[in-house]
């Protein structure tokens, strides 16, 4: 699966700790055997978010994507839950 980085989601990775970009990084090597992998918790937004889906990186912090087609995603934002709004 090709993953597509937007410059919010470039932006927000560049600015959390090293411990959070490790978890990162391994969430995202389990993401892409499988995007809906249990221990990922992806879930369907709503709202404003409609279309898009997120995962946990840990308690906090979460990576908010949207498919594009089957072989393709797109990583929009990172971070705790203000990346909602």
């Amino acid at each position: 699966m090709n993953t597509r980085y937007t410059p919010q989601f470039l932006h927000g990775y560049k600015r959390l700790p090293n411990i959070i970009k490790k978890k990162a990084q391994e969430k995202e090597k389990v993401f892409r055997k499988n995007p809906f992998d249990t221990r990922l918790k992806t879930h369907k937004l709503q709202g404003e978010l409609d279309g898009c889906w997120a995962f946990s990186v840990d308690f906090k912090h979460r990576i908010i994507f949207s498919f594009e087609n089957d072989r393709e995603v797109i990583f929009h934002a990172i971070g705790g839950h203000s990346i909602y709004f």
